[in-house]
């Protein structure tokens, strides 16, 4: 609602009303594709630098549930619809463009956008069939076995950490190609 209220406050003011046309949409799309990112990488950040370090140090141990049974299923359900979100947006915007093959292709002038979108795939593929699987073991969210349980820890962990790293390089990418494309 206040974005709908600043958008009508500045068109009067400005006598400059939006006209819905394919520039806003595009406009529209990219802010949600950035809304969408910015809770996907903020979620990842989040797990993985103050989340996860901080879960061993929180005493008495019967303390950690109040992360495991409601803020870490929460956090997860956030974080895959964000990466899907971001990944669908992100589409959707290229497509709109007129660069989605070229990028996807990595032809020349959309290389950094490509190399961007593929790590983004590879990361959404991580979310979703390796952190996600593995996560619902360890918080008992599925039935495993605590050998299931232990062995579901580092591959989650894993993926976590090299969609953080990976996330360093995406970023990179996507505004490169706002400032830099090859």
């Amino acid at each position: 609602m206040l974005l709908i209220l600043i958008v009508i406050i500045a068109g009067a003011a400005t006598g400059q009303m939006t006209r819905i046309d394919h520039a806003w949409a595009t406009f529209v799309m990219r802010w949600l594709h950035v809304l969408s990112g910015v809770m996907w990488i903020g979620l990842l950040w989040y797990l993985n630098f103050v989340q996860v370090p901080t879960m061993p140090k929180i005493q008495p141990v019967e303390s950690r549930t109040a992360i495991t049974k409601f803020i870490a299923p929460n956090v997860l359900f956030w974080f895959r619809y964000a990466a899907l979100a971001t990944v669908i947006t992100g589409a959707l915007l290229a497509w709109m463009n007129g660069y989605i093959v070229q990028a996807l292709t990595l032809r020349p002038g959309f290389i950094m956008i490509g190399v961007g979108m593929w790590m983004a795939l590879i990361m959404a593929f991580n979310v979703w069939f390796i952190i996600w699987p593995n996560q619902q073991k360890i918080l008992g969210l599925v039935d495993a076995t605590a050998e299931e349980k232990a062995a579901a820890a580092p591959k989650a962990l894993y993926a976590s950490r090299f969609n953080t790293m990976f996330s360093i390089g995406m970023l990179y990418c996507m505004v490169a190609q706002q400032n830099a494309p090859i």
